[in-house]
């Protein structure tokens, strides 16, 4: 059994004119207008179906607006999905609204690293307030000795030393703010940990030193990952397994290692094409998509998402939504014209 399963989810939000438009919208409704005036909606995310073993770490990746934000909040229940399930260790925890999850057994094991670790902290919280929030809260734990212990252990586990237990967040450095994120992220001992683009805010340098911080944390406490980025050389270093997002759908998945060397959907091989080459017969003739991105706002049920951009598109994906299909070496991808050829990328898959 899977520990997090996702069947069909949807997440879409009203988009409703405002001013002037917004004063038509709502007399063209009141008069009986709702043909006229109906709601429009963003589609967020759209139809996503994936999988994550017990200890495995698996990647989100696509550009800015693609919906892998969205999806990892809905994944830890912070929003509320339109519709489909999010299985959790054999139980739907989709349909538990947010605001009764906080509550549930399952929220200490699900839990979220967020993309800029000084806004995701309390600027009145010292390090250890931070960290033993999470405990007061949801571990059922009290202040004292014992908390005061869990505490310096955590931050120990992150590499924290015990003088930055007294430090307020503008007191640290970005490296040791995403070092108190994480620590209180594992402080409940989670089976899932969500990292949104966990090293976007950080400097290169310091990048380095948290992916392998995050490798060693997981190899130590069995954690299973969600990574999120719009890098695929960030994911290839911790990931398994890659999903590859696009206007709110997976448009290729499958094993870290094979993807990287045999993208099937054109998006996938734009977006490797991009990653930086020191040596240059490691890279692969640079893929450049012209055309605008398609709007998401009620989307064609029949047209390919990426249609617009695509460089071998046909008539076919006008009229035809492409499906996920597997493909071999465990790949699957959502194009009518997948890709035979063979890239010649490197295919690091752990941080040495």
């Amino acid at each position: 059994m899977a520990l997090l399963q996702t069947v069909d989810l949807l997440k879409k939000f009203p988009i409703r004119p405002s001013g002037a438009m917004g004063r038509v919208w709502n007399s063209l409704r009141g008069m009986g207008g709702e043909e006229r005036g109906e709601a429009v909606y963003l589609h967020a995310v759209d139809g996503v179906t994936f999988t994550i073993e017990a200890g495995e770490s698996v990647g989100l990746v696509g550009e800015s607006g693609c919906g892998k934000s969205t999806l990892a909040r809905l994944i830890a229940r912070l929003q509320d999905p339109t519709s489909g399930a999010i299985a959790f260790e054999g139980r739907n925890i989709g349909g538990i609204p947010a605001s009764r999850f906080i509550q549930g057994e399952k929220r200490r094991k699900i839990q979220m690293v967020f993309q800029d670790p000084t806004e995701s902290l309390n600027p009145g919280f010292t390090t250890f307030r931070a960290v033993a929030d999470p405990l007061l809260r949801l571990g059922g734990m009290r202040s004292g000795p014992e908390l005061r212990k869990r505490v310096e252990e955590l931050c120990a586990l992150v590499g924290l030393a015990p003088e930055f237990l007294t430090r307020y967040p503008h007191q640290l450095s970005g490296g040791q703010k995403a070092r108190v994120g994480i620590a209180r992220a594992i402080a409940l001992e989670p089976s899932l940990l969500i990292l949104d683009e966990p090293t976007s805010a950080l400097d290169v340098s310091v990048q380095a030193v948290i992916l392998h911080l995050l490798e060693d944390l997981k190899n130590r406490l069995g954690m299973s990952y969600l990574f999120v980025s719009h890098d695929l050389n960030v994911v290839r270093l911790l990931c398994q397994r890659v999903l590859v997002m696009y206007l709110g759908k997976i448009v290729e998945a499958g094993p870290t290692r094979e993807i990287l060397r045999h993208p099937r959907h054109p998006y996938t091989r734009a977006l490797l094409s991009a990653i930086p080459a020191i040596n240059t017969t490691e890279r692969t003739e640079r893929v450049r998509l012209t055309g605008e991105p398609m709007s998401p706002i009620d989307p064609s049920p029949h047209l390919c998402r990426f249609y617009s951009r695509c460089p071998q598109r046909e008539e076919r994906c006008r009229v035809e939504m492409p499906m996920l299909t597997p493909y071999p070496g465990g790949i699957e991808a959502a194009c009518h014209f997948p890709s035979e050829k063979r890239e010649n990328i490197g295919t690091q898959t752990t941080v040495s």
